[in-house]
This record gives structure tokens, C-alpha cells and sequence, in this order.
């Protein structure tokens, strides 16, 4: 744990301290920012303040006395109720503005961690609760040097995969000896799958192959019992992402990789389709540009405000009511991360997108009972810069 620049960084902000609580895991993110074991049996509630100066402060359950030993400062425990609030108010002696795991009005669900009722005792005992989302960010999805290659790693596995898939569509549908083999959306999500395996990622579920209509659906995913067949004259969306399955040298996990793609197969795109394609396309490079522009400048960007600019776009073109998600989200060793998102719809994210972090970029508009599209992109920041780490889709690819 980095205490120094945590006490640093809680000053930053002008706050008294940063104060960790968890029972029966709730809360993973105390569990990974203080470098606790994951799998520890946890049936007590426990207490940790890093205060801005001085030593941090724990508060343990007697049974469990043992929980905090790995954490540095000193230690109060506790057995009933009524000792527990003596010995936390105690605790918390000399601090007033306290940063938890908490957004007000649930805005940024992904941390609200903190149950309604120990956020009502703390505010009776005077304290001012205010979010720790910035302070996440900065401890959680801000990368290092081998993280950010090992997403350069997945990058260019990915990307070499992708460009397979769609010579391997056609290879089965017009195949030199003229006899085309049955290829459907469940059987190419395999492929990939091993494709991915052979280049030693790991991944979450999926990836996503969608034919049709169902690339209306922005979460379907195929199963053997349900799969579309890929022929000739469909539209094709794919979605696929990994991460470099070893340890990374500095001890820290990878970052995942993690685009989509979209085509027609044996044909030229109809009107319809390159409308939305360029509606699409011109929300993706709007937030590009916002992002790129802000860090160019030094000015602090929040992630809504890359989503206003790619939904801009769509509203403009008359699309908005089928762009039905966020524009991004945070990348790090989990897919969807904890630092801010590209979000002005499903919440509104107030976050800033920070130096060394790496975010999708993926509008797309779906309309049911035809297709949909979405281009997504990943990006990294630097303290000057932003930019794009892969292949940048500019024309729907047409699978000959």
C-alpha cells in the first residue's frame, strides 16, 4: 500500500481522511486498494482510516482482532454494538471530512459500496461523508509502465485475430474448391475463443458474434442452441476483447483489449447501413477529439463530458433514442475498471478521466428488427496526451 501518496492525495482533495469499511466483502474496492487477501474469511465489520497526517487507525471485531495486522497504524477493537459506536467515534476523534465509498444519489453506482445506514451514523457523530470516486480512480485505474504494454501486448493479438476472422468468413462461404462450409455465430465465437487462447489472453464471457438483427441487441451473445447461420448478404457485428493471461513483472495484472467491429458479407453496404456506419463513426471521433484536445491542453476532462460530445453527434444525425448506452467505460485488469466512464446517460459521470488510464470509446445506434452498429476503440492517456491504441475502423468492412 502506498501511504504516502495516498495521505498525499487525501490532502489533494482537502479531506480529513479516506476511511475503509467492510463486512462479509461488500466493498472489493478496500479489499484491492489496501492489498487485502480477497478470500479471508470476513464476518465482522471492520474499520481502516488513512488519515491526511499521522497513522492510520484500525477498528476490529475482537473474534477477528487478526483481520487488519497486515495494514500499518494503530488498533481499537470492539465486541458489542454499543462499544463498537463508542470506540468509532473515538476512532474517528479529530477528523470531520471523510472520503468512503459512497456517491451521493447513487450516481456512480459502481461505488457506492457503503450501506444507507452506516453513512446515517457517521453523519450523527458530525462527520461530513463525501465520495472517494477520484481518489479510486487515482489508486485503481491509473496504469503502470507493464500494464500499459501488456495492453499493446492484447492490441496487437486482437486486432491480428479480428482481420482472420473476417478471411476465415469468407474462406467458408466462397472457398476455393467452391464447396462452402456452414459457419453460424456460436461456431465463429468459438474460433475466436481458440484464437485467443493460442495467443495466451484471457477474457471474460463471449466474445460476441451477432448476425442480423440480433446486432440490435448491444449485450446478445450466441449460444449452440441459438445461433444465427452467417451467409452471404448479412451484416455481421463483432465484439471481442482479452488480456495477457500471466502476471505482469512489476506483480501487477494486465489490462484487457477490447473492440468491435462491423461488415457485410459478399455485397456493398446499402444506403441505410453506411448512414448509421457514419453517424456512428463521426460520435466516435467526436469523443476522440474532445478527450485528445482536453489533455493536449492540460485542462481536466470528466467522463460525461466525452459522452455529450459523441451523443451530440447522434442526436444530430436523429438517431439519439437508439443509442441506448454509455459511450465508455474504464479498462484495467477487470473489463468494465473502476475509473471514470464515458457517461451522461446511465449515470452521469463526474469522474475525470485521469493520466495513465485506458477507456473504450464505443457509440453505436440499434435499431430493432434490422442491425445495429457500434464502433468501439480503446484509448491510453499520458500527463500530455491521448490517443487511440489500435486499428480505427473508418469503412464498413466488406467480407468478399
Amino acid at each position: 500500500m502506498r501511504m504516502d501518496e495516498m495521505q498525499a492525495a487525501i490532502r489533494e482533495q482537502g479531506l480529513d481522511g479516506w476511511l475503509f469499511y467492510d463486512h462479509h466483502h461488500r466493498d472489493p474496492i478496500a479489499t484491492r486498494v489496501l492489498g487485502l487477501d480477497p478470500a479471508a474469511h470476513v464476518t465482522r465489520r471492520w474499520y481502516y482510516l488513512v488519515p491526511a497526517e499521522g497513522e492510520p487507525r484500525k477498528l476490529v471485531h475482537r473474534i477477528e482482532s487478526f483481520r487488519l495486522d497486515a495494514l500499518p497504524g494503530t488498533r481499537r477493537e470492539y465486541s458489542s454494538w454499543q462499544e463498537l459506536g463508542r470506540e468509532l467515534e473515538s476512532m474517528l476523534s479529530g477528523v470531520r471530512r471523510i472520503a468512503m465509498q459512497y456517491s451521493p444519489r447513487n450516481a456512480i453506482l459502481y461505488l457506492s459500496m457503503v450501506d444507507a445506514g452506516t453513512v446515517e451514523l457517521l453523519r450523527e457523530m458530525g462527520k461530513e461523508i463525501v465520495s472517494s470516486a477520484d481518489l479510486v480512480s487515482r489508486f485503481e485505474a491509473v496504469l503502470s509502465d507493464d500494464q500499459m504494454a501488456s495492453h499493446a501486448v492484447a492490441q496487437r493479438a486482437i486486432d491480428g485475430i479480428l482481420t482472420a476472422a473476417w478471411k476465415e468468413i469468407a474462406d467458408c462461404l466462397r472457398p476455393a474448391s467452391g464447396m462452402p462450409r456452414a459457419i453460424n455465430e456460436f461456431t465463429l465465437m468459438g474460433r475466436l475463443a481458440e484464437a485467443m487462447r493460442r495467443e495466451g489472453l484471457t477474457w471474460e464471457n463471449g466474445p460476441n458474434v451477432s448476425v442480423g438483427p440480433n446486432s440490435a441487441d448491444s449485450h446478445y451473445e450466441p449460444t449452440a442452441a441459438q445461433a444465427r447461420a452467417i451467409r452471404t448478404g448479412d451484416f455481421l457485428l463483432i465484439d471481442i476483447w482479452g488480456r495477457q493471461q500471466e502476471p505482469l513483472g512489476d506483480g501487477k495484472p494486465a489490462i484487457h483489449y477490447d473492440v468491435t467491429w462491423t461488415g457485410v458479407i459478399g455485397r456493398e453496404q446499402s444506403e441505410r447501413e453506411q448512414t448509421i456506419f457514419n453517424a456512428v463513426r463521426a460520435a466516435r471521433d467526436a469523443a476522440i477529439r474532445v478527450v485528445q484536445e482536453a489533455f493536449a491542453a492540460h485542462r481536466p476532462i470528466c467522463g460525461f463530458e466525452a459522452d455529450r460530445a459523441a451523443r451530440a453527434q447522434i442526436e444530430a444525425a436523429g438517431y439519439g433514442a437508439y443509442f441506448t448506452h454509455r459511450t465508455g467505460h474504464n479498462i484495467a485488469a477487470d473489463l468494465h475498471g473502476t475509473g471514470a466512464h464515458l457517461d451522461d446517460l446511465e449515470t452521469h459521470d463526474e469522474r475525470r478521466i485521469l493520466p495513465r488510464t485506458c477507456f473504450s470509446v464505443e457509440p453505436g445506434i440499434y435499431l430493432p428488427g434490422e442491425f445495429g452498429i457500434r464502433s468501439e476503440i480503446n484509448m491510453l492517456t499520458t500527463e500530455d496526451r491521448a490517443w487511440v491504441t489500435g486499428a480505427l475502423q473508418t469503412e464498413l468492412v466488406r467480407i468478399a
